[in-house]
């Protein structure tokens, strides 16, 4: 692994090589969390979640905007209360998740719930608890909130989430913007849109909604977006309807192994003048940009073989703790915490789930450390725990929050017998007796 991969991937974490030759965070030594700790454990800086936040704040200037993260990138209660007290807002999609986000201390409205398959109780409950607005993905979406609407004699607001049917760079799975998926209206529909909120009092046109899909790396796919977004924006305002949000959605891209993602202030140059002359709120949904790179893995070589002319270490994290390489073909970097430095060999990094598509790194460079060695996983505070299994039976792993010189269990590692304390292994027992 060359220094020009390695030091910039370090310095996106806040890790750094300590006196002692090993990985620190903050002030923390990684291995320190995992003696105590066990592993897998996650471990997250506090530090580089403010600094990233505070960064792409700052890059909007005086445009009113607000930032409103994204849950499902990583939900823990300690890293939501984190962005939070940052100011930021919540996007959620799903009733758990605005359970979660209340909890953790988001005001009602500054909550956006977003998502294609909200029901009938997750729709009830965010009337209920009063977000700021629902995000609706359907004309079907939009008369069914009409109707639970109405009879809870609410005043919803709600935002209409248009599908501008442009590709961005990116991934298959995770690109939202285009035609003929899932997501958003097409904008050929929006007139049965309109003719729904004309036809009700209940629901109010508060926002106007995009989101091309996550790991960008240029602005010139959301240029291209805007300038749809404008003209639905326009022909809103001539049917009567004073949307107050754009909301362009999230995806910004990070750097997991050599990517050269563009700056926030790169961004939003590149929009600015287009989004100022609107004179709405700006509103964006980032979540793997502000957590992403704040977090490790850490795991343990549990046993080393040669086979087929390979070098394989086999760990004890699995891809049921980290989903990404296995379903994504994702890059992690993966470091040895004592000997982050170390000349190398090249390294199958694989895990104990019962599936050969369960890997870490498939060919990665790292020294020849022994069985019980202690590896960290780069890159994985979004999208990691959040996408966790019990696969295999096995337990989930503990989280850890890292601010400064001080560090925090923020969620215990899952206990065996818990998984399945809530099963019934004999259900028509009664019956036979």
């Amino acid at each position: 692994m060359g220094a020009g991969v390695l030091t910039p991937l370090l310095a996106d974490a806040g890790l750094a090589v300590g006196p002692a030759g090993d990985l620190l965070m903050g002030e923390v030594p990684l291995r320190v969390v995992a003696e105590a700790m066990g592993t897998p454990t996650y471990v997250y800086n506090a530090a580089v979640i403010r600094e990233r936040f505070a960064r792409l704040d700052a890059a909007f200037g005086a445009l009113p905007h607000r930032i409103c993260y994204a849950v499902k990138a990583n939900g823990n209660l300690a890293v939501l209360r984190l962005l939070a007290d940052c100011g930021a807002g919540a996007d959620i999609v799903s009733g758990g998740e605005l359970l979660r986000a209340l909890a953790a201390g988001f005001p009602a409205e500054r909550i956006v719930f977003s998502g294609v398959g909200k029901t009938d109780d997750e729709l009830q409950a965010a009337i209920t608890a009063g977000v700021g607005h629902i995000n609706v993905e359907s004309v079907a979406e939009l008369r069914r909130l009409a109707v639970l609407a109405e009879a809870q004699g609410a005043r919803v607001p709600v935002g209409i989430r248009i599908n501008p049917d442009v590709t961005a760079e990116t991934h298959p799975y995770i690109s939202t913007g285009k035609g003929g998926l899932k997501f958003g209206i097409p904008i050929d529909q929006l007139p049965d849109a309109y003719a729904v909120l004309d036809e009700t009092s209940a629901l109010v046109l508060d926002a106007l909604a995009m989101h091309l899909g996550s790991q960008i790396m240029q602005p010139t796919p959301w240029v291209a977006a805007l300038d749809r977004l404008l003209e639905v924006l326009a022909n809103a305002r001539r049917r009567g309807h004073a949307p107050t949000t754009l909301d362009i959605g999230g995806g910004i891209g990070i750097r997991y192994r050599d990517e050269a993602p563009m700056a926030p202030e790169d961004w939003v140059a590149a929009i600015h003048a287009r989004l100022a002359a609107t004179g709405c709120t700006v509103q964006l949904e980032p979540g793997r940009f502000l957590v992403g790179p704040a977090g490790v893995m850490l795991t343990r070589i549990v046993h080393r073989k040669h086979s087929g002319g390979r070098e394989i270490a086999i760990v004890d994290a699995g891809m049921n703790d980290l989903l990404r390489p296995s379903l994504y073909q994702a890059w992690h970097q993966i470091v040895a915490v004592d000997a982050p430095e170390a000349s190398t060999v090249p390294t199958d990094v694989v895990g104990p789930v019962c599936e050969t598509g369960d890997f870490l790194g498939l060919e990665r460079d790292l020294p020849e450390v022994p069985a019980g060695a202690l590896l960290a996983v780069l890159g994985a505070g979004a999208y990691a725990f959040a996408m966790s299994s019990n696969y295999n039976a096995r337990a989930r792993a503990a989280e850890v929050l890292v601010d400064g010189d001080r560090w925090a269990e923020v969620r215990p590692r899952e206990r065996l017998r818990d998984l399945f304390a809530s099963e019934t292994p004999d259900p028509f027992a009664d019956e036979a007796r």
